[in-house]
């Protein structure tokens, strides 16, 4: 299974590349963009993810969905980090996990433009491009930390940044590159320590939290006990040797 969806991602990533000046439209909200490379990865993956596994269910960004069940469902977000698609940016990934009873227990997300394919099976580890990776052991005080601006929330714009400003004083640097799949990615392999968005949908970070934990690391839903499928809610990823100082800025009092 894990080998056939990482070959359909790899379809998806080529659809999106191939697509680079797709239509553009505005969708509700802030700065919020869908494009028909969008629509049309996903409508690849939804025809092909269903036919794979019959009896699923299709979970995803650009559609109108019923809450999460207890049935096998793929979680997919066509293209993580729209804007960065629409501009150029090479910055963006396919994001595809599989649930079931509402955990991930398989996790793939491809990033075309680098030729890179992270995936994950619960219990069995987290690879690139089959190869084994861990999260860094790298300190909290030297943490290189990803963080997401939750630009569709007005209400979380301070909060954003003065957890940002936090780690900048804290930590070690920032960086930003607008996909949550790729931070997420780069907390797994190594590249960076910590993650960090107010604000995420299951889309976001289904295969992604599967990737940083199958990798050592520790991802958890920000300010209360729900699982991060359980509606949107700020997300963290880390390395062990970071995750409790990090979680502790990130859960700090306004």
């Amino acid at each position: 299974m894990l080998t056939k969806i990482i070959d359909l991602a790899r379809e998806a990533g080529r659809i999106m590349r191939t697509d680079r000046h797709a239509a553009i439209h505005q969708k509700e909200g802030h700065f919020n963009f869908v494009t028909d490379a969008d629509v049309a990865v996903q409508q690849f993956l939804k025809r092909e993810l269903l036919s794979l596994l019959p009896g699923s269910r299709f979970f995803a960004e650009e559609q109108e969905n019923a809450p999460l069940t207890e049935q096998p469902t793929f979680v997919v977000d066509p293209i993580d980090g729209t804007l960065n698609f629409m501009r150029g940016r090479n910055m963006s990934a396919v994001s595809i996990a599989l649930l079931k009873n509402k955990r991930p227990v398989l996790g793939v997300i491809y990033q075309p433009y680098a030729d890179e394919m992270f995936s994950a099976e619960a219990g069995k580890g987290a690879w690139l491009n089959g190869q084994a990776i861990r999260v860094s052991d790298t300190p909290f005080e030297n943490a290189m930390v990803c963080f997401g601006t939750s630009p569709y929330d007005a209400d979380l714009v301070s909060r954003s940044m003065d957890a940002a400003r936090q780690f900048l004083l804290r930590a070690g640097d920032l960086r930003r590159s607008g996909s949550a799949a790729v931070d997420l990615c780069d907390v797994a392999c190594g590249r960076a320590d910590v993650f960090f968005e107010l604000r995420l949908r299951p889309w976001d970070v289904a295969a992604g939290s599967l990737i940083v934990q199958e990798a050592g690391g520790v991802f958890v839903s920000l300010g209360h006990d729900r699982p991060y499928y359980d509606g949107a809610s700020g997300m963290m990823a880390a390395n062990p040797l970071c995750a409790a100082k990090a979680k502790e800025i990130l859960e700090a009092e306004p």
